[in-house]
C-alpha cells in the first residue's frame, strides 16, 4: 500500500476511503479488469465474420494483455488474494471457456472446424494452455520469447480445430495478416 500511496502521491489514508484493505483493492481491480476482458471478447465476436477470425482477433488481444505481464500474478492471487482468485476462476469458467466453447460451436456449424471435436473439452485445454504458457517454471522467460510460446501453442491448436474448409479460409486469413499486421 505504501508503494501505491508513493506511485500515486496520495497518503495511504486516501486510499483507505475507498478500499477496506489491500485484498479488497486487489479484488476491485480484479472485477475491473475481468469486465474489460469480457467486453473486449464480446466485441471482438460482434467485429468478426467467422469463428477462425474470431480465434485469431482474441489470441492477437490476448498477446498484447499479457506480453508484459509479471509471471508471478496468477500465483500471487492464488497465494495471497483468495477473493481475487476466486473471481478469476468464477471468470475463466464462465467467460473464456464459455465463449470459447460457443467460437468452437460456431466454428463446427460453418464448417470450418471438424466436426467431430468435443467444444467443451478443446474450449478447457486452449484455456488451460494460455495458463500454463504463463507458469515461469514451464516456459521460463530467461530461455522462451513469451509471444513465441503463445504463438506456437495458438497455431498448434487452431490447426488441429480446421477442416479442409477451414484449412483453405486459414491460409487466406494468414495471408491478410502478414499483408496488413495488426497494430
Amino acid at each position: 500500500m505504501d508503494d501505491i500511496a508513493k506511485h500515486l502521491s496520495i497518503s495511504k489514508k486516501t486510499i483507505y476511503q475507498y478500499f477496506k484493505d489491500k485484498n479488497d483493492l486487489v479484488s476491485q481491480v480484479c472485477i475491473a479488469h475481468l469486465e474489460e476482458e469480457k467486453r473486449e471478447i464480446e466485441e471482438i465476436k460482434e467485429q468478426t465474420s467467422n469463428a477462425i477470425e474470431t480465434l485469431i482477433e482474441e489470441s492477437l488481444c490476448l498477446r498484447k494483455k499479457i506480453t508484459d505481464m509479471n509471471p508471478s500474478l496468477l500465483f500471487d492471487l492464488k497465494k495471497y488474494h483468495q477473493q481475487a482468485w476466486s473471481m478469476y476462476l468464477d471468470s475463466k469458467e464462465k467467460v473464456y471457456v464459455k465463449s470459447l466453447k460457443e467460437t468452437l460451436e460456431k466454428g463446427i456449424s460453418e464448417g470450418y472446424f471438424r466436426p467431430e471435436i468435443d467444444p467443451q473439452i478443446l474450449a478447457i485445454l486452449r484455456v488451460e494452455q494460455i495458463e500454463m504458457s504463463l507458469e515461469n517454471l514451464i516456459y521460463p522467460r530467461s530461455r522462451f520469447e513469451f509471444t513465441e510460446v503463445q504463438t506456437q501453442l495458438f497455431d498448434h491448436f487452431l490447426n488441429g480445430l480446421v477442416s479442409d474448409k477451414g484449412r483453405q479460409l486459414l491460409k487466406q486469413l494468414e495471408k491478410n495478416y502478414v499483408e496488413n499486421p495488426v497494430k
